[in-house]
């Protein structure tokens, strides 16, 4: 039995250690066009992969304060993902064409819930097709069990913890949209631009390399090192507009051998939500 994946599979390890005890998992999702992530995989997906919405199955209701992706129920997750096949030892591995941003959400969520045998197809579904492996337009229908949610509470902070420590020494913000987002420009997801104070930027994508695939662990840990500047990896707390690309960061963190970061899963959409908060632009 091959060694558990806790980060990132290769293509090529994927192919090559896969079994029918796996649950793979599609995640393609498309901002601005919510149904195409769902029809890319009917159109063709990895082999024996389901499909996870973003919307209906990573994220809970909205209620016009909690941002655009609140977390979901941990036990309405955790029913899904027992349905489909995932128990307790269950090796998963999640994909997307977007360079990891919405693998990486199932990726957070499930180690959230307590499960650490989960890994992001590092290249997604492009270097799977670049790899000359085979794609499916049917799924094998998955053995369900049952997945026992063990929440893990210090992996995330609320809306309260950030606004109390915006000036603490014990918080580092790092803020995973683009550039232009972050200082207040092109806002085109959220009724407010601007960014939470005090936070750094993080642009998710600069985690990749040209090929898509996430950057060699010693790289990653190098720049990370420099924007903690050697700090304590605990003390970050990693957002984005929705919660979803700051898991990307995670993911990344996690790669370099830097544990401990929490999500502000609310993030930047929750945040503006509430006129009373306060918010910076610019650098």
């Amino acid at each position: 039995m091959p060694a558990p994946f806790y980060s990132l599979i290769s293509v090529q390890e994927l192919a090559k250690l896969a079994t029918p005890a796996w649950r793979i998992f599609d995640c393609r999702f498309n901002l601005a066009d919510p149904p195409a992530g769902r029809q890319a995989y009917v159109a063709g997906h990895l082999p024996d992969a389901c499909f996870l919405d973003l919307n209906e199955d990573l994220s809970g209701p909205l209620s016009g304060l909690n941002g655009r992706h609140p977390l979901p129920d941990p036990q309405l997750l955790a029913d899904k993902l027992g349905s489909l096949g995932v128990g307790s030892d269950t090796q998963v591995v999640a994909y997307d064409d977007s360079g990891g941003m919405f693998a990486a959400r199932l990726w957070w969520l499930l180690r959230w819930l307590g499960h650490d045998r989960v890994a992001v197809l590092n290249g997604g579904f492009q270097a799977w097709l670049a790899g000359g492996h085979p794609l499916a337009t049917d799924c094998r229908e998955p053995v369900a069990t049952t997945f026992m949610p063990k929440p893990r509470s210090g992996m995330r902070v609320d809306a309260n913890y950030v606004h109390s420590h915006l000036h603490s020494p014990s918080m580092l913000l790092i803020d995973a949209r683009a550039p232009d987002r972050f200082r207040g420009e092109n806002e085109t997801l959220d009724p407010v631009g601007g960014h939470i104070p005090g936070a750094i930027n993080r642009f998710f994508r600069d985690n990749l390399d040209a090929n898509g695939c996430f950057k060699a662990a010693a790289q990653l840990q190098e720049e990370f090192g420099a924007l903690i500047k050697g700090g304590d990896a605990h003390h970050v707390v990693h957002q984005c507009g929705s919660g979803v690309t700051a898991c990307h960061n995670l993911l990344a963190m996690e790669v370099a051998g830097l544990s401990g970061a929490r999500l502000y899963a609310g993030s930047w959409s929750e945040w503006c939500a509430d006129p009373a908060r306060p918010i910076a632009t610019g650098q």
